[in-house]
C-alpha cells in the first residue's frame, strides 16, 4: 500500500487574496469556502461549482476555519462592514436610478 503523501492545501500569501488564507494553488479564500457552507452548500456542491477543487481542499479550509475561527469570523465582518460603507457611500447604483426613473447624469436633454 502505497503512503499518502502530504499536500499544502492552505496557504497564505501576502499580496495574493489580501494575504488571507486561501486554497493552495487558487484564488479562493477560506472564507468564501466558510460563506458558502454556511449558505447551505455541500463540499460536494462546492466541488461540483469548482471542479478544479479537490474534496480535501473543501474539508481543509473547513478544519482551517475551525482552527482560526475567530480571525476568518473578524475578515467576513470587516468585509461586510466594508460592502456597507460602499454602498452607503455610492447611493443607488444604476439598476436602483433606472427602476426609480431618475435621470441618468450623462444622458443629453430631449
Amino acid at each position: 500500500m502505497q503512503p499518502t503523501l502530504e499536500k499544502t492545501h492552505i496557504e497564505v500569501t501576502p499580496g495574493t487574496c489580501g494575504g488571507r488564507p486561501r486554497i493552495a494553488g487558487h484564488r479562493i479564500p477560506v472564507q468564501d469556502i466558510v460563506i458558502w457552507t454556511e449558505q447551505g452548500q455541500s463540499p460536494d456542491q462546492i466541488v461540483a461549482d469548482f471542479p478544479q477543487l479537490a474534496l480535501a481542499d473543501v474539508y481543509a479550509a473547513l478544519a482551517y476555519y475551525h482552527d482560526h475561527r475567530d480571525e476568518i469570523d473578524r475578515q467576513i465582518r470587516e468585509d461586510d462592514e466594508f460592502v456597507e460603507r460602499m454602498r452607503a457611500q455610492g447611493g443607488p447604483g444604476i439598476l436602483g436610478r433606472l427602476r426609480s426613473g431618475e435621470p441618468r447624469a450623462d444622458s443629453l436633454p430631449s
